[in-house]
């Protein structure tokens, strides 16, 4: 009786809703703990080990980074074909990143914990980040200029840390040429071709304009034979110092410091130097264009895209969105075609994404986009403008993909404002456009902004409809830069999700690119946290702001 009497009471019940919703917080921060420091872990400078492995009586000398660590049975070992001693049940083996790819053909190594002897971390043990061939681990030999030894020995440190700073400084300088002023020009040179051929279609190309055509072509690649001496002049300086290191097999390597991003000595950095390293390693990958298909290097591009394709969505989704609950809700006839709207609407909302992307793909590419080039840019033809996948036509995508979303939410707030406010507004002589303006949309913009943010969380994560109308593995540029008109709706651009799939499943390298994608997911989920927080800021203020006119 007293069971029954308690469940009858409901308070079993109360705490069975607050256990589960436990497991799923546990669950939750559980997922995004393991996230962060698998993803996160990656960029701490880890000690290298140096040790002796024995392998089928061959005895190798091993430089790296244990990298992971597993515990098989010896039976399962043994039916792969590996020998293993007998009486010996279980078999540790080591991940070994051994780097060297371009040495050795592959980053990472399997070893048995049995065959390895003297263990040690050296404090001379170096490990290079470079642009190409992923890193590289060894000795400092000798610095070189010229192809003249300048610095060896304990001397030689020194020398390469000053002399890869004034290197990473003089690659710094190529890039902004490279991408800023050769990439403007390259821009103008083609809006000057694009002119001159619409000149040509329209019949107006006369002496006088191919003349100032000219011109204006001639002082652009006066322009751009200026920056290209000046690029090459830095390439030269940039390759003029090297570095000599010793391997693991004794053997010696020369690298050009231009092909090297740092150089690090982990096993002599104490806990606040590899802090500052750490910190270092996070800005970078923040901050950096990826590189060696990118499984190095950084996200930047990916993260703006992402939140430039978001923001876009929002400022599109919004108005459209409010518009179309505002006229189902206010003005259009309670009648079975309207309930027949709502239902659709509701039906849309479970659309898989992918169907949005097929459609994006076939009507805003394809058809409105082809339109558009056959209509205002046909001296672009053959090539497409806003015929072919791009920031555009992904954001279109996305606001139809979410734009259920926010008209059910916006109409859910619009029936809950009292009635009275409305008649009210109207005895006082305003229309039905004022009430609107001035009442009913105001007191309604939590739900809208509740609407926005339910739009962003799904938008923001959408992978499989943008991979059809604009992401791109790696953008040669970004859609918004110097160049008028500044905002270029027409370019692809990178997304994190993508770059997440991309690293993922479609990497050369994947024991090397799968921190990254643990760092990116990561990544990821903060972007979306924080462009939720923001818009759950904005509608806690909009509530404490009609709070008032709702009691």
């Amino acid at each position: 009786m007293k069971v029954r009497e308690y469940f009858k009471s409901g308070e079993a019940w109360v705490w069975m809703n607050a256990g589960a919703v436990t497991i799923c917080l546990i669950m939750v921060v559980g997922l995004l703990g393991l996230v962060a420091v698998r993803g996160l872990g990656h960029f701490w400078p880890a000690n290298i080990l140096q040790a002796q492995y024995t392998d089928n009586g061959a005895v190798q000398t091993v430089i790296g980074e244990v990298y992971d660590e597993k515990v098989d049975t010896a039976q399962r070992l043994r039916e792969a074909g590996v020998a293993i001693p007998e009486g010996q049940e279980t078999v540790t083996r080591y991940s070994i990143k051994q780097g060297n790819r371009d040495l050795t053909g592959q980053d990472f190594r399997w070893v048995m914990a049995t065959g390895l002897s003297k263990q040690e971390y050296p404090a001379d043990l170096v490990r290079l980040e470079r642009y190409e061939w992923g890193n590289l681990y060894g000795r400092l030999k000798s610095v070189k200029e010229s192809g003249a030894e300048v610095a060896s020995g304990p001397a030689a440190w020194a020398e390469l840390q000053k002399r890869l700073e004034r290197s990473n400084g003089i690659h710094e300088q190529v890039i902004a040429i490279e991408k800023g002023d050769i990439g403007r020009i390259n821009y103008a040179l083609e809006n000057l071709r694009l002119d001159e051929r619409r000149l040509e279609l329209k019949g107006k190309l006369t002496d006088q304009a191919r003349a100032d055509l000219t011109a204006r072509r001639d002082a652009l690649n006066k322009q751009y034979e200026v920056l290209n001496q000046k690029l090459q002049t830095l390439n030269q300086d940039v390759s003029r110092d090297s570095a000599v290191f010793t391997v693991a097999d004794g053997s010696e390597k020369e690298l050009p410091l231009g092909k090297i991003v740092s150089a690090l000595r982990p096993n002599e950095m104490g806990v606040l130097a590899k802090a500052a390293a750490y910190c270092r390693n996070v800005w970078a990958f923040l901050t950096d264009d990826p590189r060696e298909a990118n499984t190095e290097g950084g996200v930047f591009p990916a993260i703006f895209g992402t939140v430039l394709m978001v923001l876009l969505m929002t400022v599109l989704v919004t108005p459209l969105g409010v518009i179309a609950a505002v006229y189902l809700r206010e003005y259009a006839s309670q009648g079975i075609v309207t309930q027949t709207v709502r239902i659709a609407v509701n039906n849309l909302a479970g659309v898989p994404s992918i169907v949005y992307g097929v459609f994006g793909l076939g009507f805003f590419v394809y058809f409105l986009g082809g339109s558009i080039d056959r209509l205002f840019y046909p001296e672009a033809a053959p090539a497409p403008v806003f015929g072919t996948p791009g920031l555009l036509w992904a954001s279109i995508t996305l606001a139809l993909l979410t734009l259920p979303v926010v008209i059910v939410s916006t109409e859910e707030g619009l029936s809950r404002i009292p009635r009275a406010l409305k008649e009210g507004s109207l005895a006082l002589g305003a229309t039905k456009a004022e009430t609107l303006w001035r009442v009913v949309l105001p007191m309604a913009t939590p739900s809208i902004m509740t609407g926005v943010i339910l739009a962003i969380a799904r938008a923001a994560g959408e992978v499989a409809p943008l991979m059809l109308v604009g992401v791109v593995k790696l953008a040669p540029t970004l859609p918004l830069d110097g160049n008028a008109p500044f905002l270029h709706m027409e370019r692809k651009f990178m997304h994190l999700g993508f770059h997440i799939y991309d690293v993922g499943f479609q990497s050369p390298n994947v024991e090397a690119a799968r921190p990254l994608v643990y760092a990116t997911a990561f990544l990821l989920v903060l972007v979306v946290a924080a462009l939720n927080l923001s818009a759950v800021a904005l509608r806690n203020r909009l509530r404490e702001k009609y709070k008032a006119l709702e009691s």
